[in-house]
Order: structure tokens, then C-alpha cells, then sequence
């Protein structure tokens, strides 16, 4: 895995960043989150790509809220 930033999708618009926060830290520290309003998508940033990888592969496909989270490595933004 190349970076430390990870794609958060089909999440239930009622998530929090401080509910992704205290999930994603059980794999390690989290640097940063955003969640895209109204999208049901967002990003964790965790401090390594190590934590990163092991927070993908512990998370992805896993039940969150009612909705079956997927978790992949953030890709960089496209130009418009």
C-alpha cells in the first residue's frame, strides 16, 4: 500500500467523524477524517501506510450501522 489515506464508502448518512475515528483507531492513530455530507462516503487518514493497510483489511466488508462498509485506498483526485 502506498499511502496512509483511505477511501470510506457506503456509510449511513448518520455517521460521525468521531464515530470513524474511534472505529478506525483501534488499528492505529488517526491523523484526519472527512466525511462527505449527504454522500454516504468519506476518508480516514491514519498515520502510516502500515495502520492504513491493517485498518483496510480489518474493516472492509465489515457491518457498520446497518450498512456494509467498504474500505480502499484513496486514489488521487481527477482534474475536471
Amino acid at each position: 500500500m502506498q499511502g496512509s489515506k483511505l477511501y470510506v464508502g457506503n456509510l449511513s448518512y448518520s455517521v460521525t467523524k468521531e464515530e470513524l475515528e474511534e472505529l478506525f483507531g483501534d488499528y492505529g492513530e488517526v491523523k484526519n477524517v472527512n466525511i462527505v455530507e449527504g454522500r454516504g462516503f468519506g476518508f480516514v487518514e491514519m498515520a502510516s501506510s502500515e495502520e492504513a493497510e491493517k485498518a483496510m483489511n480489518g474493516l472492509n466488508g465489515t457491518d457498520f450501522k446497518g450498512r456494509t462498509m467498504r474500505v480502499d485506498e484513496a486514489r488521487p483526485r481527477r482534474e475536471r
